[in-house]
């Protein structure tokens, strides 16, 4: 039942404009409720004011206005099938003018100027026709960038073998797998995150250093002992860099988070991959689902023939390395074993 329906069924009083239509669910209404976060467990508040105590009027506020409590319920929906959902609303497939879609809708860059591609299509295009093209250098205003063309069924056809073969192999060889993701953290980024973690105690420390500083200025200004110009002045002298700290934090608190969610990304990234016996054919769930974006580089004559090359990034765990064949599979798993052996 709609929400009038509902109302009516309890003998509630509804407006008088708000027909009762039964089952009738209107766009607007659906969009709002995919886009709802207490349906992944979460509290949201704040997402409304009014514009004073006398003019009721509501306003929505800005989303980083939200105050969000995270887990004060049980969830419905997982929060990796509602992270899906809100992808794939930003990358909205819009019919074109001949009424066709591309799968690809997002998820499509050029790798030299980072700009989307866009679908070119026509009703006389066959499907062997239908290409994609860098949006900027479609651009007549600013020719920054060169076509990037790339033919939608071949297109197609790379992303789906490629897909095949990531499933097979990281069903077969799994350990292998999670050992490549783990030595792709080289050294340096492990440093790196220590060193972020090192400046984040550092910003803190600072903050709180400066909270002291304020209360004995403040006492200074009250026993005469500074002037009330010189009070204002390093009073605003420590807000503002207070102020610029806390951003810093918050910066670099998102960075650690960020990293230290790879090893999370890994195995939930396994865990969609055991979802699948076999991948057939692609649909725009299936590329949301496993891919995150795919850089196209412009085509190269190498001894007369043309290449083109295209980088699969995965959700979580970005461009996958993989053998080119079975062979090669069996032969890295068995470098896998002997090194686990001598270990």
């Amino acid at each position: 039942m709609t929400p009038t329906e509902y109302y009516n069924s309890i003998g509630r009083n509804t407006p008088s404009n708000m027909q009762e239509v039964k089952f009738f669910w209107n766009a607007p209404m659906v969009a709002h409720i995919l886009e709802k976060m207490e349906y992944i467990g979460h509290t949201v508040n704040f997402r409304y004011k009014t514009r004073s105590f006398k003019d009721s009027t509501t306003i929505k506020r800005p989303k980083d206005e939200w105050k969000i409590f995270e887990n004060t319920h049980e969830a419905i929906i997982d929060e990796e099938t509602w992270e899906l959902v809100q992808k794939l609303r930003q990358s909205k497939r819009r019919p074109t003018k001949t009424g066709k879609q591309s799968m690809f809708s997002g998820l499509l860059f050029c790798n030299e100027c980072g700009s989307k591609l866009y679908y070119c299509t026509s009703k006389n295009f066959t499907p062997d026709k239908d290409f994609y093209r860098c949006a900027n250098y479609k651009n007549h205003s600013a020719k920054s960038c060169t076509p990037h063309n790339i033919k939608d069924y071949i297109l197609k056809d790379l992303v789906l073998e490629n897909l095949r073969q990531v499933v097979s192999y990281v069903q077969r060889f799994e350990d292998v797998f999670v050992k490549h993701q783990l030595e792709q953290s080289s050294e340096n980024q492990k440093q790196e995150l220590q060193n972020k973690k090192k400046e984040l105690a550092k910003t803190q420390k600072r903050v709180n250093q400066l909270d002291v500083l304020f209360q004995r200025v403040y006492e200074d200004n009250v026993s005469g002992k500074i002037t009330d110009e010189r009070f204002n002045l390093l009073s605003n002298n420590y807000e503002i860099e207070q102020r610029d700290l806390k951003q810093q934090i918050e910066i670099i608190s998102i960075e650690i988070d960020l990293d230290t969610k790879k090893s999370l990304d890994t195995a939930t990234f396994i865990n969609k991959v055991k979802r699948y016996t076999e991948i057939s054919e692609l649909a725009p769930d299936i590329l949301n689902e496993f891919i995150e974006k795919i850089l196209v580089h412009e085509k190269e004559k190498v001894d007369g023939k043309k290449y083109q090359q295209i980088d699969i990034y995965y959700n979580g765990v970005g461009i996958i390395h993989i053998p080119v064949d079975e062979l090669e599979m069996e032969q890295a798993f068995q470098k896998f074993l002997e090194k686990t052996k001598t270990a």
